[in-house]
């Protein structure tokens, strides 16, 4: 998969959270703290950084649909 089909399945599942769940958004600033930081210039993404935030974002959604 390419860092860009990541990053559309990233905002699918974080638009599925934003409009289904809007209680779990409180926990989506936690888990951006998987991704780089930095300005520009240094900041890099990789893909196995985009693949464990998908991953993140899927089990918080998937772990509260489980229980509710």
């Amino acid at each position: 998969m390419k860092n860009t089909d990541i990053l559309a399945e990233i905002s699918s599942v974080t638009r599925d959270i934003e409009d289904n769940y809007p209680e779990l958004q409180k926990y989506l600033s936690e888990t951006r703290s998987t991704l780089p930081n930095g300005s520009n210039n240094e900041a890099s993404l990789d893909k196995n950084d985009l693949e464990k935030y998908l991953n993140e974002l899927k089990e918080i959604r998937d772990k509260y649909k489980e229980k509710h």
